[in-house]
C-alpha cells in the first residue's frame, strides 16, 4: 500500500490503486457488506481546494454519478454509490477485471478483427441509444472511455461532462466546451446546441480508429484540428485497410457526416445498419444466427411490444436450444430459474404421466419455476424438431431497466391468463 492510499473509503476497503486520470485515481475496492469488488474513483483534494476551478471540478467529479446512477444498461459501467468521507469525494463504481479500454486497438498494430469491431460499435450505438431516450448526451466518447472486459464486452464509463436534458432545475450541469478534440462533433467544436448526434459522430471517429488504425481528422494543433474537423472529409479508409466491406465505409461516412441532417439520427439507426452489415462479413455461421434469431423473436407474440433495442438485450440475455422429436426439456422434480418461450416446433405437457396440455410456436412455459426456484411440477417434451428461447432470471436482470420492465408486464400477463386457465378448469371439474 502507498503513503497516499487511504485503507479504508466510507465502508470500502481499498486493496490497490488501478488508474489515474484527469478526473481523480481509481483503486480497487471491496464491499464487505455484499462481499464484491468495486472501483473507488477518489477525487483529487488539491484540485477540490482549487480557488478558480475547484467548484467546476466538483460539479464535474458528482456529475459523472448522478448521470451515470439514471442509466442502467449492460454496456454502460454501473455506479453503486458516492458520497463524502471527510475530505475524500468518491463514486462507487463496477469493477471490470483488467480495466483496458478500447484505446490500444486503434494502433494499427495491433486492429481487431473486422467482425469485432462491428460488434463492439453495434452494442456502443445500442447503448449510447438507450442513455439518449433517458435524455443523457454522454458528450466524451473515444476510446479510452470504452472499457473493453476480459470477454470482450464492452461497458461506456466516464459520464463525467454528460448532460442530462430534461434536467431538474436544481440538478447541476456542467457547460461549455467540453469534451476531447479529436472526437468532439462540429457542432461542438463549434459550441452550439448539442444534441445526441455529436455522441453518434464521436462513436464513428472511433469506429473509423478500429478499423483503420489511423484518426480520421489529423493535424499538428488545435486550431488545424477544428478546422479538418469543419471542412476536410476523412481519407478513405481504404488507404488504410484493403479489406473493408462498402457497408462499413458507408456506415462510418453516415456517422461522421457534418451535416445533421444526413447523419445517423439516433443510434438505434446506428446500429441497424450495422445489423445488416453482419451479413456481409463472411462471419462464422453462429454469428449469422444472431440475426436470424433476431428475425424470429419479432414474429413471436410475446415480444410484440418490445423495440429492436429491447430484443437484442433479450437475444444477449437468452440461451438458444435445438430439440428433435420426443426430447427431455423439462424433467419434473428438477430445479432451474429459467422461462422458456418456444421460437418454432410444439411441446407437451405431462404430470404424473398425464397429458396436461400442447404448447406451441410462441408459446411459454416455465413461470413457475422461474418466480420460486422451486421443483418443476411437470416435464415437458419436444414432440417434433423444436427450438426453444431459454431465459435466465439472473441474466435478464441486468438488461436495462425499460427492457426488464417490459419483459416483466408480459411476463405476470401471461402467468395470469395461465392461472385463470387453470382456475377455469378446475372449477368446470368440479
Amino acid at each position: 500500500m502507498t503513503d497516499n492510499m487511504p485503507e479504508k473509503i466510507g465502508k470500502y476497503e481499498v486493496r490497490n490503486e488501478i488508474n489515474r486520470g484527469s478526473m481523480g485515481v481509481v483503486y480497487l475496492g471491496h464491499d464487505p457488506y455484499v462481499n464484491r469488488h468495486v472501483a473507488l474513483k477518489l477525487a483529487f483534494l488539491d484540485s477540490l481546494n482549487e480557488p478558480e476551478f475547484g467548484e467546476r471540478y466538483r460539479k464535474m467529479f458528482f456529475n459523472e454519478a448522478h448521470t451515470a446512477g439514471l442509466l442502467t444498461h449492460p454496456n454502460i459501467i454501473n455506479i453503486y454509490d458516492a458520497g463524502v468521507d471527510g475530505d475524500n469525494c468518491y463514486i462507487v463504481m463496477e469493477y471490470i477485471e483488467g480495466g483496458n479500454t478500447l484505446k490500444p486497438y486503434c494502433d494499427s498494430n495491433m486492429l481487431l478483427p473486422i467482425n469485432k469491431v462491428v460488434e463492439i460499435i453495434f452494442k456502443c450505438a445500442s447503448a449510447l441509444d438507450y442513455a439518449h431516450r433517458q435524455g443523457v448526451v454522454h458528450r466524451d466518447i473515444k476510446p479510452s472511455n470504452i472499457l473493453f472486459t476480459p470477454d470482450q464486452n464492452v461497458k461506456i464509463a466516464d459520464f463525467s461532462i454528460a448532460h442530462i436534458y430534461n434536467a431538474d432545475s436544481t440538478t447541476t450541469q456542467v457547460g461549455g466546451m467540453m469534451g476531447s478534440p479529436r472526437y468532439m462533433s462540429p457542432e461542438q467544436l463549434k459550441e452550439e446546441y448539442i444534441t445526441n448526434q455529436s455522441d453518434i459522430f464521436s462513436l464513428g471517429v472511433v469506429m473509423y480508429e478500429l478499423l483503420t488504425g489511423r484518426q480520421p481528422f489529423a493535424a499538428n494543433s488545435f486550431s488545424g484540428l477544428v478546422n479538418s474537423v469543419l471542412n476536410d472529409e476523412p481519407p478513405p479508409m481504404n488507404n488504410y485497410r484493403n479489406n473493408l466491406p462498402e457497408a462499413l465505409k458507408e456506415i462510418v461516412n453516415k456517422a461522421l457526416n457534418k451535416d445533421l441532417s444526413n447523419r445517423y439520427k439516433m443510434g438505434l439507426d446506428f446500429a441497424a445498419d450495422l445489423s445488416k452489415a453482419f451479413d456481409m462479413l463472411g462471419k462464422p455461421r453462429e454469428d449469422i444466427f444472431v440475426k436470424e434469431r433476431f428475425n424470429a423473436v419479432k414474429t413471436l407474440e410475446f415480444f410484440a411490444d418490445f423495440d429492436d433495442t429491447e430484443i437484442w438485450e433479450i437475444l444477449h440475455a437468452s440461451t438458444w436450444k435445438a430439440y428433435h422429436t420426443n426430447d427431455d426439456i423439462i424433467v419434473e422434480g428438477d430445479i432451474d430459474d429459467c422461462f422458456y418461450v418456444i421460437v418454432n416446433g410444439s411441446v407437451e405437457v405431462t404430470k404424473n404421466r398425464s397429458v396436461i396440455r400442447r404448447l406451441e410456436k410462441g408459446d411459454c412455459f416455465g413461470e413457475m419455476g422461474y418466480l420460486s426456484k422451486t421443483k418443476r411440477t411437470a416435464t415437458i417434451k419436444s414432440l417434433d424438431c423444436t427450438s426453444i428461447m431459454k431465459i435466465n432470471s439472473t441474466v435478464i436482470n441486468q438488461a436495462s431497466i425499460n427492457c426488464q420492465v417490459r419483459f416483466y408486464k408480459v411476463f405476470l400477463r401471461t402467468l395470469i391468463n395461465r392461472l385463470s386457465e387453470t382456475t377455469e378448469k378446475i372449477s368446470q371439474e368440479v
